[in-house]
C-alpha cells in the first residue's frame, strides 16, 4: 500500500518548485532527511543524489538516488519523480520510488506526492512497517508538508516552526497532565462553596474538554499533519517519467 499526501499551497508555482528541488532548502523542510546533497553527473544524465537521516544522536542511516523533473509541460503542472535505495542494512527501508507532482489551482497549487518502498529484515520488517514505520513516514510526510506551506504563505522558516511545534507539545502534556490530576482535587471543588455539588458533576466534563482541546486544536502558526490530506480524490497514476529512472546502485 503506497502513500499518498497531498497540500494545498498559496504560493507561486516558482518558489514552490524551488524549495522543494533546491538540495538545501528541501532539508530544511523536510523531517524525513536531515542531509541531501547532489553527485556530480554527465550531461544529459538523471541527477543523482545522496541523503541521510539522523534517527539517533550517533547513528545516520544514508542511502543514494536518482531523480528527474519535468519543469515544462502541456497541462501546466509540473512533475518530478525518483529511484532511492538505503543499502545499509541497519535500515528497515530498502529501495523505493516515488512522485511530487505540482498542479496549479487558482491562486494556490496542490503539491502532493505518491510513493512506496520495499521493507527488510523479512516477517518482522514487514510487520513493524506496517505497524510503525509506514504510518510514521505518512505522518511526518504530511507534517513535512504543512510545515513547507506554513513557509511559503506565513513567512514562518521551517526552524521556527520545528520550535513552535516543540513548545505546543510541551504546553499540551502540561495541560493533559494537570487535568488528569484535576480529577481528584475535592478541596478545588469545596472553593465553589453551595455551587461545590453541581461543579462535580461539571468538572469532569470540563477537564474532558480541556483535555481534547489540549489533543485535538492545533494553533494557526505551528504544522499539523491533519491539514494535509492523506487519501487521494481520484484514483491516480506514478508518471511516465519514473519509468525512464534506474535503480540506484
Amino acid at each position: 500500500m503506497g502513500l499518498y499526501i497531498e497540500a494545498r499551497i498559496r504560493t507561486d508555482l516558482d518558489e514552490l518548485w524551488a524549495r522543494t528541488q533546491d538540495p538545501s532548502r528541501h532539508q530544511r523542510w523536510d523531517l524525513r532527511f536531515t542531509e541531501i546533497d547532489y553527485l556530480p553527473r554527465a550531461e544529459g544524465e538523471p541527477q543523482r543524489f545522496r541523503y541521510a537521516t539522523r534517527v539517533l544522536p550517533f547513528l545516520k542511516i544514508a542511502g543514494t538516488g536518482v531523480f528527474a523533473g519535468e519543469k515544462e509541460r502541456p497541462d501546466g503542472t509540473r512533475t518530478s519523480a525518483l529511484r532511492f535505495a538505503a543499502p545499509r542494512p541497519l535500515s528497515l527501508l530498502a529501495e523505493g520510488s516515488g512522485y511530487w507532482r505540482y498542479v496549479p489551482d487558482g491562486d494556490a497549487v496542490r503539491f502532493l506526492t505518491g510513493y512506496d518502498y520495499r521493507p527488510r529484515w523479512g516477517a518482522f520488517g514487514a510487520l513493524a512497517d506496517r505497524l510503525l514505520f509506514r504510518p510514521l513516514m505518512g505522518w511526518a510526510t504530511a507534517w513535512s508538508f504543512d510545515r513547507l506551506r506554513l513557509w511559503l504563505e506565513r513567512g514562518i522558516t521551517p526552524e521556527r516552526a520545528l520550535l513552535s511545534w516543540l513548545t505546543e507539545l510541551a504546553v499540551r502534556a502540561l495541560v493533559v497532565t494537570v487535568s488528569c490530576t484535576g480529577l481528584g482535587l475535592e478541596s478545588f471543588l469545596r472553593l465553589f462553596g453551595t455551587l461545590a455539588p453541581a461543579m462535580a458533576y461539571l468538572w469532569p466534563l470540563i477537564l474532558l474538554v480541556t483535555v481534547s482541546l489540549a489533543l485535538f486544536a492545533s494553533p494557526p502558526c505551528t504544522p499539523a499533519a491533519r491539514r494535509c490530506l492523506r487519501t487521494p480524490p481520484t484514483r491516480v497514476r506514478a508518471p511516465s517519467l519514473l519509468g525512464t529512472l534506474e535503480n540506484p546502485r
